[in-house]
């Protein structure tokens, strides 16, 4: 088995650690404290330019949920072109009705987007959110997707490993299966052993602090307790720890 670990990153620092701890692929993003939103054009070519990553850029234009205005899915459609331009190597998105069903005509005209330009399409943890995942998956695969990223519809993957598993069983040779929250270095052999997944994907988070963050009674805090002064980032240590685990298997 040759595993792929995909390490998620939240900026072009964090990219720079991935690819020092041998990362080969991320999924870039902005506002990982919102989920996950799409990065700017300008990490993406940066991150492109300077080091040897795939990159997958999210493509997301607020926090909570999948069911998106007419004006937000505008801006959707025009990120993804301009990321795909910026040097992405694929696109991860999800657009979901209100009832928790597929939006099939929007998360097919970013398809048509991604594959007009020959670029992988990735269907987010959208996915963990649907109301039926066996037909989602199935619409999937009709549509064209390349990869689903999912945690088996529970908090983590290790909770939802079971639908990991059979989700893999079911459709693994004809769409990819990325397992991705909560994985660590502890837990992502047995994960992978258990489910048969090959692709795990993990934030390897750790913190550095900003002395600027809270002063004068006014606070921009992103965290509580210890961490009221610090930002999450990727750590080197922790994406190295992780791929020589996965590589035991």
């Amino acid at each position: 088995m040759n595993p792929v670990v995909e390490i998620c990153c939240g900026s072009y620092y964090d990219a720079t650690q991935a690819a020092l701890g041998g990362a080969r692929r991320i999924e870039l993003n902005g506002a990982l404290m919102l989920g996950g939103l799409t990065p700017t054009s300008a990490t993406v070519r940066m991150v492109k330019e300077n080091l040897n990553l795939k990159v997958i850029a999210m493509v997301r234009p607020r926090g909570a949920g999948f069911c998106y205005l007419p004006e937000e899915f505008a801006v959707m459609e025009r990120e993804c072109g301009e990321v795909l331009e910026a040097g992405a190597d694929g696109v991860a998105f999800g657009c979901l009705n209100q009832d928790g069903s597929l939006d099939e005509e929007r998360n097919k005209r970013l398809l048509d987007i991604i594959k007009a330009m020959g670029r992988e399409a990735v269907f987010h943890r959208a996915f963990d959110c649907v109301a039926d995942p066996w037909e989602t998956m199935e619409r999937l695969i009709g549509l064209g997707v390349d990869r689903v990223l999912t945690s088996g519809l529970k908090p983590t993957a290790m909770e939802g490993r079971d639908t990991i598993r059979r989700l893999k069983a079911v459709y693994g040779d004809r769409i990819q299966i990325l397992a991705g929250s909560g994985v660590n270095k502890e837990n992502v052999r047995e994960l992978m052993e258990y489910t048969g997944v090959t692709q795990v994907h993990s934030s390897c988070k750790a913190w550095k602090e900003d002395p600027t963050t809270a002063r004068n009674g006014v606070s921009y805090s992103m965290a509580g307790g210890d961490r009221a002064m610090c930002y999450d980032v990727v750590s080197a240590g922790l994406v190295a720890e992780l791929i020589k685990r996965g590589k035991e298997l």
